[in-house]
């Protein structure tokens, strides 16, 4: 045995090679460029720290900052036909529905979930703009009635957060059709007496803008959002004129009277908590008196509580039967 070639060099050759390195470590902002580290990213909810650019968020992440203690039921939402008209393009419909479930870790393009915000109980709707484009098919459809229907029968306000590129081609017809049916979901609240807020994200476009997501009783948009039906490449060729700086950006749209706020992604729980207690006829929330955000804070607030007599841990803190933990 040669205990040089054996042992000592693949020792020294460990200590200087390369070591590897994780993927998805960091993040890339579109905007600026910054490199940013995930954990940090993460924490700041999908905004950069160095440009405020906002990027894209998953809804089960939205939900996990939105809830108190980060801690919410989802809501079922009735199954469609899967492949209703048998489409196929370059790759069958079924087909990417696996890719876009693979890439995204969801069943489709809404999540529903109820919970509470501030002490009061909501349900909240939430597009993945990461599954196909975040866009409006049956199931998109289906999700939004049984959001409605929920919030109806649990009497509490509908919030909804809208990002998609429009309806799915691949339902054709079907996924219009889905364009009336959101729109008498709405106006089942609306004959409740029930709130319905909604909370345009990047970008909001199509057959969504058309329905729903322009239905609420207070419009909420993150900055910069992009907010139309067709977008300003195809205007463009079509009117054959430049643009105004900034058009059918949520500034743009909130200066022409479009939305009634912009508001940055980690203010949206502190003014929607507001906006509900407002409509729901319910005093202001008073300062330090609410739950923490998230379940991270939930848990050390209720540490801080034990080793403390005068305090007393939150209901948020403490973990609810049935619930998800996003």
């Amino acid at each position: 045995m040669n205990w040089i070639s054996n042992y000592v060099r693949p020792k020294i050759n460990s200590l200087f090679s390369r070591r590897e390195i994780p993927e998805n470590l960091w993040t890339k902002c579109p905007e600026c460029g910054t490199m940013l580290f995930h954990r940090e990213l993460s924490e700041n909810l999908n905004v950069c720290s160095s440009c405020d650019h906002h990027m894209a968020i998953s809804p089960r992440e939205r939900f996990k900052a939105l809830f108190d203690g980060g801690i919410f039921t989802e809501v079922k939402v009735p199954e469609p036909l899967a492949d209703p008209l048998g489409f196929r393009d370059q790759k069958r419909y079924p087909d990417r529905m696996k890719a876009a479930q693979k890439a995204s870790a969801e069943k489709e393009a809404m999540l529903v979930a109820e919970g509470e915000i501030g002490r009061t109980r909501i349900v909240a709707a939430g597009q993945d703009f990461s599954f196909m484009a975040g866009s409006m098919g049956m199931y998109v459809g289906n999700a939004i009635i049984a959001a409605a229907e929920a919030a109806v029968k649990r009497k509490c306000p509908l919030v909804l957060f809208s990002a998609a590129g429009g309806a799915r081609m691949q339902e054709g017809i079907l996924s219009l059709m889905q364009m009336p049916r959101t729109t008498v979901a709405v106006q089942m609240l609306k004959e409740a007496g029930l709130p319905y807020i909604v909370v345009l994200t990047h970008p909001t476009t199509g057959g969504v803008t058309a329905s729903y997501a322009m239905l609420g009783d207070v419009q909420i948009a993150e900055p910069n959002a992009l907010i139309c039906f067709a977008g300003p490449r195809v205007i463009e060729q079509t009117i054959r004129e430049k643009l105004p700086e900034g058009f059918q950006r949520a500034e743009y749209l909130l200066d022409h009277g479009m939305l009634d706020r912009v508001t940055h992604r980690k203010a949206i729980r502190d003014e929607l908590i507001a906006m509900i207690r407002m409509l729901t006829g319910q005093p202001p929330a008073v300062k330090g008196d609410l739950p923490p955000p998230n379940a991270d804070a939930a848990g050390k607030a209720a540490s801080d509580a034990k080793g403390s007599d005068a305090a007393t841990p939150t209901d948020a803190s403490k973990p609810a039967s049935g619930a998800a933990k996003a």
